[in-house]
Order: C-alpha cells, then structure tokens, then sequence
C-alpha cells in the first residue's frame, strides 16, 4: 500500500502551478541584473512574481524583497532590533528575540506591539493568534494559504514567509515590508533586491514561489481548507474513541485547519514517529527544524505542558489533497499501534 504523507507543516509537495513556472524558466539565460534583451526577460520573470506575491499577501504598495527563506528573512528583519517574542516562535525568531512575552491560555500577551514579534500561526500546534495593530514583525510562515490574511489590514509593519510551506519550491522565501522601513541588508554585494539583499536572483525559485502564491491564496478563497478542517476533526475523533486519554493541544482555540497535536502520555513522541514511519505515514514529532534532536518542545512548555507531556506530543499536518482514505487509514494504524504498545507494557503511565 502506498505511503500516506501528513507533514505538510514540515514541507508541502511543489504545486503544479509551481512546477510548470520553474519549468518555464528553465529556459531563461539572462542575468536579471543585466540590461540586455536576455536580462530584461529574467528581470520580467522576478517583477512579474513578485507582484503575484504582493497580490496574494494584500501587499500592494509594500517592498517585497526575495531571501532564501524565512530563516533569513527573520534574520534580516530582526537583527539588531532588541524586540520581544514569546516561546511560541520558531527557532529562527526567538534566536534574535528577547523571550519575554507570556503566554496565557494560548494567547500571546502583548503590552508594546511595536516592540514585539508574535507569529500568525504555530508549526507544531496550529495555534493562530490575533496580531494586534501596530505589530513589528510576524512570521506569517504557518498561516499563509490558510487562513486569511493581508498585509494592508494587519497592522504589521514586517512580516515574512517561506514558499515550501504552500506548494512552493524549497529555498525561496521572502520578506514584506512597508515602503521607507529600515531594514538594513545583511547580505552586502552588488545591490540586488532593492539593495536589501545582494547576490544574483534565484529566478526559477521565484517563479515557483510566485505561481505558487497565487494558487495558495485560490485554494483559500475556493474554501478548499473548510474540508481540510473536517478530516482534521474525523482524525481526532478517531483518536479520541480509541484513546480517550489522549490530550489534543489547542482543540478548543482557533487553530489552523489542518493541524492536529496530540499527547498520549507515556508514549514517546519521537516512538510514534518512528512505527508509523514503519507502517508507511510520515508525521512528526515537532518542527522539522529541529534537526532530529530529541528534546522537550520549547512551545509546549510556553503552553504550560511538562516535560513528560512534551516528550509525547506528535503533530500530525494534513494537506488540500489528503483524502478522507488517507486519515481512517492513519487512524486506525496510530490506535491498532497504541492497544499493541499498551498491551505490552510499552507505554509508560
């Protein structure tokens, strides 16, 4: 039987509108920094995405400068600026962030927006917060294609995303910004990216990225996570009937359609990982960028969880063409998985 992929808050597979633009530009050999006729065609190809991209964030008007990712564009945003984050925020922020904003019933608390960094919505948990107005900068990575969003309406003065996290190809991203902020570059060279980030362009990434954007923000507008919601919630009930100990982080506040994490205490995360790996699933015990290392998840420690709950968390992340099939089959593998584990004293009370 097939595998069965459920780490889309991991990475997504490339969309075929992006597949088909990167294709496309295959073919370009201009250098966008060129002023010849061959230049002029690859500079059309980065303008022309990253209007697709100011157009599906609502960024009209905004600076919309390609990176390699949202690791960078986090680090192009943040550094040097002393702003405040909280527990909640991947890696890449809380590196450049005073971790100093609490955390209650999963809510951010924000006394000074301008001073603070709070991510639309949570790899591991699905979280989404409501940004408040006047907010620095946010990691709109999770949320974007998801749950609606626009740059013009937000109130954030930076926000940054990654395009592998939607359908895009990996290694692209970029960072939107409201024309006039200071951002100064990181990457110092030949003035690219409207000086913000010298180097010459990855063209066939933003093609991709751009492509992948517009469709991203389709799938949204067509409804298409509305069934996506309706999976995720078939799944927990599974779960639930088969193990009605089970602890569902964040069941009952806005989360993201598609995310579901949940705790079976005394069964190690990174275990269930590993035997449904075996029996052909891929899900995950947290952010992927956590480069395999085995610890407590910093998130839902924010979130009041010990340690011991923490160890056994997994996520499980569906995407727009994860069939109902795909989640019984996932469910019914997990709970036939879990009654062998309990039976031979594998699970630890």
């Amino acid at each position: 039987m097939s595998r069965v992929y459920l780490d889309h808050n991991a990475t997504t597979p490339l969309r075929v509108e992006a597949r088909d633009a990167m294709i496309a530009a295959l073919d370009v050999v201009g250098n966008p920094s060129s002023v010849h006729a061959e230049g002029r065609v690859a500079k059309g190809l980065v303008e022309a995405a990253r209007a697709q991209v100011a157009e599906a964030i609502g960024a009209s008007g905004a600076d919309v400068v390609f990176v390699s990712g949202a690791t960078e564009a986090a680090a192009l945003a943040l550094a040097g600026r002393g702003l405040l984050c909280s527990g909640l925020e991947h890696a890449a922020v809380a590196a450049w962030c005073e971790p100093a904003l609490q955390v209650s019933d999963g809510r951010v608390v924000v006394d000074d927006p301008a001073r603070s960094v709070v991510q639309l919505a949570n790899s591991e948990t699905g979280l989404v917060q409501a940004l408040p107005q006047g907010l620095a900068v946010s990691d709109i990575t999770q949320g974007f294609g998801k749950v609606p969003f626009s740059f013009s309406w937000a109130g954030v003065q930076m926000v940054f995303l990654s395009a592998h996290k939607f359908g895009g190809p990996t290694g692209i991203g970029a960072l939107i910004f409201h024309a006039g902020t200071d951002v100064a570059a990181q990457i110092k060279g030949g003035g690219q990216e409207m000086g913000r980030r010298s180097g010459t362009e990855n063209v066939i990434g933003i093609a991709g990225f751009g492509a992948a954007c517009a469709a991203a923000q389709a799938d949204l507008s067509a409804g298409l996570w509305d069934r996506v919601a309706q999976l995720r919630n078939i799944l927990e009930k599974a779960i639930e009937t088969a193990a009605p100990d089970t602890i569902f982080v964040a069941q009952d506040q806005d989360r993201l359609p598609n995310t579901s994490c949940f705790i079976a205490s005394g069964w190690k995360g990174e275990t269930q990982v590993m035997a449904l790996d075996l029996a052909g699933f891929a899900i995950s015990a947290g952010s992927a960028c956590s480069s395999g290392k085995v610890k407590a998840s910093p998130v839902l420690a924010a979130l009041g969880y010990d340690g011991d709950q923490a160890r056994c968390a997994i996520r499980v992340s569906l995407g727009v063409d994860t069939s109902e099939d795909n989640v019984l089959r996932f469910a019914q593998t997990w709970t036939d998985t879990y009654a062998r584990a309990v039976v031979r004293g594998q699970i630890k009370g």
